[in-house]
C-alpha cells in the first residue's frame, strides 16, 4: 500500500491491505474475525484469501481458542475484533490459552481507545493497553499512523509468539515514510528538544508532533519520543529525558491508569526519578458523541497538549532560574 507523507488514511483500511500483502508471502497465515471484517477491514483479507478467512460470528472467546488451537497445528492466526471486547470478553481466554502457553496467536485490538464512530459508549476502549501490558509474554503495539500499522503487522510475523497490535478506526495523517521501521522495545526520537519531553503513542504521535511546532513558535524545545511498543518499553530513552529534562507528559488515547503513562511512571520511580504529567482519559467511563470535542474535553488535542506542555517547560525554567 503506497502512502504520501501528511496524507489521511484510516488506520484499519492500512491493517486490512497489511494483512493482504503478508497473506500472499505467508500461506500458512490465517485470518480470524468475530462478525466486525467490514469494521476492522479483514474482509479484504477475506476476498482475497477465503479459504484461509474465518468468520467466527460474535464469539470472541471461541475465537481465540481456535486461533489457539490453529497455531499448535502450524498455522499463524490474525485473530481481530474490536479492541474493547477482545481484551475484556476474550481476556480469560487470551490469557490461559494464548499468553500461558506463548501461542504464536496474533491479536488486533481495533477501535482502540476513543474513535468508534459514535458505535456507543461501551465500545470505546481506554483500558486495552493496560489489560495486555500486565499479560506475561505478550508484546504490546501502538502504531501511531498507517504506516506504521502496516510495518507493525509485518513485525508481529517475524516474532514467534503472541502480539498485541492495537489499531484505531479514525483517519490519521502519515508522518512516516515507508522504508520506516521499529524495534520493539526501542522509542523513536521524532524531535530534539531541552526543555520539556513529551512520550506518545498510537493516534496522539502526529498530535504531539503538531504541538512540538506551535511550541517552538513560542520559543520552547520539545523533546518528542514515540513508543511504538508500549510493552517491552524503552527505559533507557525514558531515564535518559528524565535525567536531561526533569519534566515528562505523556500522551495517549487511553486512559491515564496503566497504560502508556503508568509504564514512564514505572520507570522514572524506580531508575530516574522525576515530574510526569499523564495526558490521557482520567479515571471515567467516555461518552459517544464527537470524537475531537471529547479530546478537547480532556486537553487530548493539538492545542491543549502544546498549552500543557508550555506549562511545564515554563515551570522548568523558574525552577532552574531559582537554584
Amino acid at each position: 500500500m503506497r502512502m504520501k507523507l501528511g496524507e489521511e488514511i484510516a488506520q484499519r483500511l492500512a491493517f486490512g491491505q497489511a494483512l493482504v500483502e503478508l497473506g500472499a508471502e505467508k500461506p500458512n497465515m490465517l485470518v480470524l474475525d468475530a462478525d466486525v471484517g467490514p469494521s476492522t477491514q479483514t474482509q479484504l483479507f477475506g476476498h482475497a484469501f477465503p479459504d484461509r478467512f474465518i468468520e467466527v460470528g460474535i464469539a470472541e472467546q471461541n475465537m481465540i481458542g481456535i486461533a489457539a488451537g490453529l497455531s499448535t497445528l502450524g498455522f499463524i492466526p490474525w485473530v481481530s475484533t474490536f479492541a474493547v471486547f477482545m481484551t475484556k470478553r476474550a481476556g480469560d481466554q487470551i490469557r490461559n490459552s494464548v499468553a500461558h502457553t506463548k501461542a504464536n496467536v496474533k491479536i488486533n485490538g481495533a477501535y482502540g481507545g476513543l474513535p468508534t464512530g459514535r458505535a456507543g459508549a461501551t465500545h470505546s476502549a481506554v483500558e486495552d493497553l493496560a489489560v495486555m501490558r500486565a499479560m506475561p509474554n505478550v508484546i504490546v503495539m501502538d502504531p501511531a499512523d498507517p504506516q506504521e500499522a502496516l510495518v507493525c503487522a509485518r513485525l508481529a510475523m517475524e516474532i514467534e509468539g503472541p502480539v498485541y497490535v492495537r489499531t484505531v478506526r479514525c483517519s490519521v495523517p502519515v508522518i512516516f515514510p515507508e522504508d520506516h521501521k521499529i524495534e520493539i522495545g526501542k522509542a523513536v526520537k521524532l524531535h530534539e528538544g531541552k526543555d520539556i519531553a513529551i512520550i506518545s503513542c498510537g493516534m496522539m504521535t502526529p498530535r504531539v508532533l503538531k504541538a512540538a511546532e506551535e511550541l517552538e513558535k513560542k520559543g520552547i524545545s520539545a523533546q518528542v519520543l514515540h513508543m511504538a511498543t508500549i510493552k517491552p518499553i524503552d527505559v533507557e530513552a525514558i531515564c535518559d529525558a528524565a535525567e536531561s529534562i526533569g519534566k515528562i507528559i505523556t500522551v495517549e488515547n487511553h486512559s491515564i491508569i496503566g497504560g502508556l503513562g503508568g509504564a514512564v511512571c514505572e520507570v522514572v520511580s524506580e531508575f530516574a526519578p522525576c515530574h510526569v504529567k499523564r495526558l490521557g482519559f482520567p479515571d471515567v467511563f467516555l461518552e459517544s458523541g464527537d470524537d475531537e470535542a471529547y479530546f478537547h474535553r480532556f486537553g487530548l488535542d493539538i492545542d491543549g497538549i502544546a498549552s500543557t506542555a508550555k506549562s511545564l517547560a515554563e515551570e522548568r525554567r523558574r525552577t532552574k532560574n531559582v537554584h
